[in-house]
This record gives C-alpha cells, structure tokens and sequence, in this order.
C-alpha cells in the first residue's frame, strides 16, 4: 500500500450515513414534506421502522466519532428548519453545535443561520472534501444528500458507507449509488469489540463499531444494519 493511501486515514474520514429500502431508495424517509421530487409519496417511510434503543444507540455512538457533518443544500435546509428549536435534548444541542458544511451553488452566505456552516460551491467540492480529509480529526458524516453522496462516490471520496436496511420496497425514488456502469468494488468494516444486535420490524442483523487500523484498503468499507 502506497505512502499516500497510509496517510490519508490518519485524517478525517468521509462517512455516509443512510436509512435506504430494500430497493435502494433513499429519499424521504424522515417525513411526507421531505422531499417530494418526481412526485415521491412514501416520504416519511422508515419512521415505523425506527428502533431508538439501536438504531437511535448506533446514531447516537457515530455522533460521537463524528467532527463534523458534510449536507447537500436540500437535506441542509431540512435539517436547519427542524434541529434549532430543540435545544436542550443531548443530540440536538450536539448538532447544533457541530462544524457544519453544506455545498449549494444557490445559498449565499447570509443564508447560513444554523452556524457553525461554512458553504462550499460546487464547482469546489472536490478540493474542499480533499482538504478534510487531510485535517487531523474524526468523522464527515454525510446524511441524506442523494445527490451529493452519488458525486462522492463518483470521485472516490468515500471511506465508509453506514446502511440501515429497512424492510421495505418502495418501488422508486433517489439512490445514493452512480447508474455510470462503472464497478465499485467494497469491503466489510473491520469489526471491534463491540458488537450489537440490530432489530428493525421483527428482523436481526448485527452492526459492527468499526477500528481505525492505521493503512485501510483503498476501496470504502461498509456497515449494513437490518
């Protein structure tokens, strides 16, 4: 393994974080207003699936390895229209105050009110994900953000994808993966010690807490829950 790909892992680390169907949708799971493109109507589809002793535990244990959060503009809007008024609650006051970035070629600096933000043009994204992945720190954890996902897989910026299967198909909608006929070949997470049962509607899985081994295979590691 080459010097370079050794070094890239002592920096931060580009992490996806998705509830996604059976049929690998994405959008809309949080509620029915989410994200109505190509008149999606299943918004809000993974909430009756919603464990909060395991999957809210496992959300809540990759905020804590997580430095910073990285939002198309879509999902930024979402999350900053619903995550400021519930201040008090250990997650929320935890979001709130988190590095955030957000990559728009529409917001303007004076649209960034749930700060820390910093905005990153699209045209710049490239070199602004190089530039975290280089700082010395924890996780970039990217919720949500079909769109933005699909061009860093695109680009080969991803060190780890976080799945949470849920029992469904939804028969359509956003994916996260890019339909360009390339392969994309990935590998398991290396497990740690810690090892859960995963629950969602009567199915078991296990997730697995993933070690930093000081050189990772150059290819993304990925976590399934379901």
């Amino acid at each position: 393994m080459s010097s370079d790909l050794c070094h890239r892992h002592y920096g931060m680390r580009i992490v996806i974080s998705e509830f996604i169907s059976l049929d690998g949708v994405v959008q809309a799971p949080g509620g029915p207003d989410e994200d109505t493109d190509g008149g999606f109507q299943h918004g809000g589809w993974s909430m009756p699936f919603f464990d909060p002793e395991v999957i809210g535990s496992s959300i809540d244990e990759a905020a804590q390895r997580t430095d910073a959060l990285l939002y198309g503009r879509r999902t930024w809007q979402v999350m900053a229209g619903a995550w400021p008024g519930r201040a008090g609650d250990p997650f929320a006051d935890w979001i709130n105050a988190v590095e955030k970035h957000v990559v728009s070629d529409t917001l303007s600096e004076a649209d960034l009110t749930w700060g820390p933000t910093s905005l990153i043009r699209g045209a710049d994204l490239v070199a602004a994900v190089h530039a975290l992945r280089e700082r010395p720190g924890g996780d970039v954890n990217v919720m949500g953000s079909a769109q933005l996902v699909r061009s860093l897989l695109e680009a080969d910026l991803v060190d780890e994808l976080h799945l949470m299967i849920e029992p469904i198909v939804l028969g359509g909608g956003k994916g996260i993966f890019p339909a360009d006929g390339a392969t994309r070949r990935l590998s398991s997470c290396p497990p740690s010690r810690r090892v859960r049962a995963c629950r969602s509607a009567g199915t078991s899985g296990r997730v697995e807490e993933p070690r930093r081994p000081r050189c990772e295979p150059a290819s993304p590691c990925i976590r399934l829950c379901g």
